[in-house]
């Protein structure tokens, strides 16, 4: 009898063994997948190269405190206005702003875990304009229906737009290009021409067939930022809204907590980052008491990861240290 209930108690344990072990892995796994928000930034003047601040609300933000990736192409090699997506295989592409005036294209490098890049390389998307003044801030965006990224950007094309009170040098239009492998790419094609001097544009992607572009009117005294509507993430957009922003805004980059879309850009004026928080795109409210960002953030874009991930990223700043 005694064997027996031994026998029959090491089974139980058994059991119970076997059961708190894949409880454990199933709450380990939840943990390395937990939502981590990261929000792609660079320091002036540009030189030093790709950041991160990170965060799990979306609201407090911390500065991981390391360069990634430091600038190796362009004219003046800086790495401004960074912009990161991640694809349906898992690699991150990064795009980025590789000088302020001169260059005909702009940078890329990938990456499947934001520390150990591909080479960087320069992709001449207006090498066919001869006069083009800049290509500034380029944008990505994964069309998750046609299986394609797409990326915009602002360039100067002296004479080819009514400049109003710009200056031919700074009459800015939006440009796109797509590609499904960052190895060929489609013909740039005009973007958006709103009839006024545009930069810093973002797509947002409510649902299907329901897409907002946010902008910066870049036309004096304007420099503040507004939104257009559109059923496709390539246009056309319309309905161009009065500014949601003070002027002199910019950079701006849309993040969605729950109910609300937070839009994240730099009052460059007041030397702070502000935020405004909105469930329509028609009715904004001033946010930003609510938010922490680190002093020193510069433009970039908001992407998602896991806790696995920013464990990495933390690990990978200790050695860096």
């Amino acid at each position: 009898m005694l064997m027996k209930a031994a026998k029959h108690i090491s089974y139980k344990q058994r059991i119970l063994s076997t059961w708190l072990c894949a409880a454990l892995i199933v709450l380990l796994c939840a943990s390395c997948s937990q939502k981590v928000y990261f929000f792609t930034s660079f320091h002036e003047p540009a030189d030093k190269g790709l950041r991160l601040l990170y965060s799990t609300n979306g609201y407090q933000w911390t500065d991981l405190d390391t360069v990634l990736l430091q600038p190796a192409i362009g004219n003046q090699r800086v790495m401004r206005d960074p912009s990161i997506v991640q694809g349906p295989d898992g690699t991150f592409h990064l795009v980025w702003t590789s000088s302020w005036r001169g260059d005909k294209g702009f940078g890329y490098a990938s990456s499947k875990d934001l520390i150990n890049w591909s080479e960087q390389r320069f992709i001449p998307v207006m090498q066919h304009e001869p006069t083009t003044v800049n290509v500034w801030a380029p944008e990505l965006f994964y069309d998750d229906e046609e299986k394609q990224f797409i990326i915009i950007w602002a360039s100067t094309i002296p004479g080819r737009f009514p400049r109003g009170i710009e200056e031919d040098s700074n009459n800015h239009r939006m440009y796109v290009t797509t590609t499904k492998d960052f190895q060929t790419f489609s013909p740039t094609q005009l973007f958006l021409d709103p009839g006024f001097s545009v930069i810093d544009a973002v797509i947002v992607k409510r649902k299907a067939n329901d897409y907002v572009l946010v902008l910066k009117d870049n036309t004096r005294p304007e420099r503040n930022l507004k939104v257009a509507f559109g059923r496709h993430p390539l246009g056309p957009w319309e309905n161009i809204s009065q500014p949601f922003s003070d002027n002199f805004t910019e950079g701006p980059t849309v993040l969605k907590v729950k109910d609300d879309w937070l839009i994240f850009f730099d009052s460059y004026r007041k030397q702070i980052y502000e935020v405004v928080a909105t469930k329509d795109f028609r009715t904004f409210t001033n946010i930003t008491q609510q938010v922490t960002i680190p002093e020193g953030h510069k433009h970039g874009t908001i992407f998602t990861g896991n806790k696995k991930l920013l464990r990495s990223l933390l690990k990978y700043r200790g050695k860096a240290e």
